[in-house]
């Protein structure tokens, strides 16, 4: 079996880890995997020798030339399905492009933004099947009209491994600048309006009076940079919020948090939470998308209404407050991502689509 991956993504976030797995798992179980991605995209190198990759220029929605240069491809490496696995213009003119050359097509959805009914009747058409990250992002494209024989989730994964190990809590101090005594709340996604940074930003205005240990660190890079160090520094908080960038070393820091908060308008799923309960983390998040299946509410976490800052800070007040509880939490996390979010299962079932796909093709 031969697939044809196609990442638009230039950034190695949470989803193209995901891919990355994906391909990963595919080649160790004798499948032959080519990956179309962005020039100098970061997936090209992390996935070594598990896959052929093509490097084209892809521009987006607005790239019709997308489909053409996708469907040379195609044409040049005969694969038995195309899987597309982003946005930004490779669900639609892949999907164009895999119709063109009449390959089977599946779609991977991993984000749980809605569409009218009727783009979802047309767009649709072009994919054979519909994978979604979490159930939550399958039960909003079945109230769109999505036929339900032609969707399934398969929840994404971590690799819990790197999350594992015990944290030197005075390195963890000293790597980010952290007075001995801090209690630190960490917030890791892209800097963009639907994660949510501003909500946390409120809420850290009320509790600092409160919790004069208290120190957050927002991971991660986007358009919103400039504009967030503004709201902190016109909040007073520049010497309570810090902005620590990209890590590529995150693994190795994630686990000296003392809560993760993730007050996201709508997510997929949240990989970033997977990995907090892998490193033993509690998390705070809202009770939207696909968010309840990363996070048991009351078990390894605290859900609350997505925009409502009185329940995050009432939230991150409780945690604060009971290092017992915060700690019963992030074990209980660890627990759950080994038991229910492996990479095997994730393969198998990208898997075991393909084969359902390839059978109806009668290939």
């Amino acid at each position: 079996m031969k697939i044809l991956h196609v990442e638009a993504g230039k950034f190695y976030y949470g989803g193209a880890r995901q891919v990355a797995y994906i391909i990963e798992g595919l080649a160790a179980r004798g499948v032959q995997n080519v990956l179309a991605c962005p020039i100098d995209a970061d997936i090209a190198s992390a996935v070594g020798n598990a896959a052929k990759v093509c490097e084209l220029r892809m521009g987006g929605d607005a790239d019709v030339g997308m489909a053409w240069r996708l469907a040379q491809l195609i044409r040049a490496e005969q694969p038995d399905i195309v899987h597309l696995h982003s946005r930004r213009g490779a669900d639609t003119w892949g999907g164009l492009a895999a119709r063109w050359t009449g390959t089977p097509c599946v779609l991977s959805r991993r984000v749980d933004n809605p569409e009218a009914r009727w783009q979802v009747a047309l767009k649709y058409r072009l994919y054979d099947y519909v994978i979604t990250i979490s159930e939550g992002i399958r039960r909003v494209l079945l109230d769109e009209g999505l036929a339900p024989q032609k969707v399934t989730c398969v929840r994404s994964a971590v690799d819990a491994q790197p999350y594992l190990h015990a944290v030197d809590r005075a390195a963890f101090m000293h790597e980010f600048g952290l007075p001995p005594q801090a209690i630190v709340v960490g917030m890791v996604a892209q800097l963009i309006p639907r994660k949510g940074h501003r909500y946390l930003i409120e809420a850290v205005a009320v509790l600092r009076e409160h919790y004069p240990d208290l120190r957050v660190l927002f991971f991660g890079r986007g358009p919103l940079q400039s504009e967030l160090e503004n709201e902190i520094a016109q909040a007073g908080l520049a010497d309570v919020i810090r902005l620590a960038g990209f890590r590529n070393d995150l693994p190795q820091w994630l686990g000296g948090l003392d809560i993760l908060a993730h007050p996201a308008d709508m997510e997929g799923l949240g990989v970033s939470l997977l990995q907090a309960s892998a490193a033993g983390v509690p998390i705070i998040t809202s009770r939207a998308g696909g968010l309840p299946e990363a996070v048991a509410d009351n078990v390894s976490g605290l859900l609350i209404p997505p925009g409502d800052v009185a329940a995050l800070t009432q939230s991150l007040r409780r945690l604060l407050d009971d290092a017992g509880l915060r700690r019963q939490m992030g074990e209980a996390g660890r627990a759950r991502i080994l038991a229910e979010f492996s990479i095997d299962a994730m393969v198998e079932g990208n898997l075991a689509v393909y084969r359902q796909v390839l059978a109806k093709r009668g290939r």
